[in-house]
């Protein structure tokens, strides 16, 4: 058997060396990959990563590589735009990629226009779900002549192969778009994304945590038939304020109230004038609605308050605690505990 073998085909000059196992494409060492395989590896990246995130991967690894390949064979053969049309396809086609043809130059703009056919990622998209979007082979040739002519280019697709057109065209030209902030505007999208989905979190835990305050500090507690009590705790805002309003007349009818009982005890023998006048306003508007407005959890601290400064509570019935509260609103509407 053969241990040595070495063609050129198209130009290219191609060694195969069983005793080293060694495979060199213009003296360089290449691997072979079934491209069924190359699709396993693909795939697994973006099983991995996401859909956007191998996009961005691909684009980066075949334009980085293509850089690779235009320094070489600047260095091995002085490619210019007099000899690259010859050398694009002479080269590529013999590594499996398909045909590459350079069909137009535009010398004043040093822009090119690539016709490509049944290159390998073409036919490991046509392996899976059909899908012809190519961006590692166009990305791969913009490194190239970035690798060849010594500036940035970029690419634009014009079009892609598929059923109705037989091979994709694709623009390359001079261009200040670098890999790199491409990979920092993903970058910056990604943590824009971060960002918007934790501002959505925090917002929908801070409605929820402020529905529970609103529950927790202006609770309603139906104690008997037609009796409900509201104990007042803490300070209350402006916000605050109307919530509690708003909150307890809703309910009101609901509980077919005829007694209200606000506990003062949570105060902590403190009523300021805007507590004071909360409560009158609370009070009115539930007599509107046909239930009378007891005061309990009075002490002393509160009724030298009420008495000295707070004159608007004095019309109001006030009792020393929720017990006898409960008594009295029993008492004036003809019941008793027995």
């Amino acid at each position: 058997m053969e241990r040595k073998k070495e063609l050129v085909v198209g130009g290219v000059n191609l060694k195969w060396d069983l005793n080293s196992g060694e495979v060199l494409f213009e003296g360089g060492d290449v691997v072979f990959f079934w491209i069924s395989a190359m699709k396993t590896f693909f795939d697994t990246i973006r099983e991995i990563s996401g859909e956007e995130a191998t996009n961005l991967v691909l684009e980066t690894t075949g334009y980085r590589q293509g850089i690779i390949v235009g320094q070489g064979f600047q260095e091995m053969k002085l490619i210019d735009t007099s000899n690259v049309v010859e050398w694009i396809s002479s080269t590529y086609s013999p590594a499996g990629w398909g045909k590459v043809e350079i069909v137009k130059i535009d010398n004043d703009k040093k822009a090119f226009t690539l016709h490509i056919q049944d290159d390998w990622e073409f036919k490991m998209n046509q392996l899976g779900t059909g899908q012809t979007d190519g961006i590692f082979v166009p990305s791969h040739y913009a490194g190239v002549f970035t690798g060849l002519f010594g500036q940035s280019y970029w690419y634009k697709i014009i079009r892609l192969q598929n059923h109705e057109n037989p091979y994709s065209v694709i623009e390359y030209f001079p261009s200040e778009v670098d890999i790199k902030q491409n990979i920092h505007e993903q970058s910056r999208r990604k943590e824009a994304e971060q960002i918007k989905k934790l501002e959505r979190l925090v917002d929908d835990k801070t409605q929820m945590l402020q529905k529970l305050v609103k529950e927790l500090s202006s609770p309603i507690i139906p104690v008997l038939e037609g009796i409900i009590v509201v104990p007042l705790i803490g300070k209350y805002d402006e916000g605050r304020a109307e919530d509690l309003i708003s909150h307890t007349l809703t309910k009101l009818p609901y509980y077919k109230a005829n007694h209200l009982l606000l506990d003062l005890t949570g105060l902590n023998d403190d009523i300021s004038q805007h507590t004071a006048e909360l409560i009158d306003k609370l009070s009115t508007a539930a007599k509107l609605l046909g239930t009378d407005v007891i005061l309990v959890g009075i002490s002393a601290e509160l009724a030298t308050m009420i008495s000295q400064s707070l004159t608007n509570l004095k019309k109001f019935e006030c009792l020393q605690s929720l017990q006898h509260g409960i008594y009295y609103a029993l008492g004036k509407s003809g019941r008793r505990i027995v």
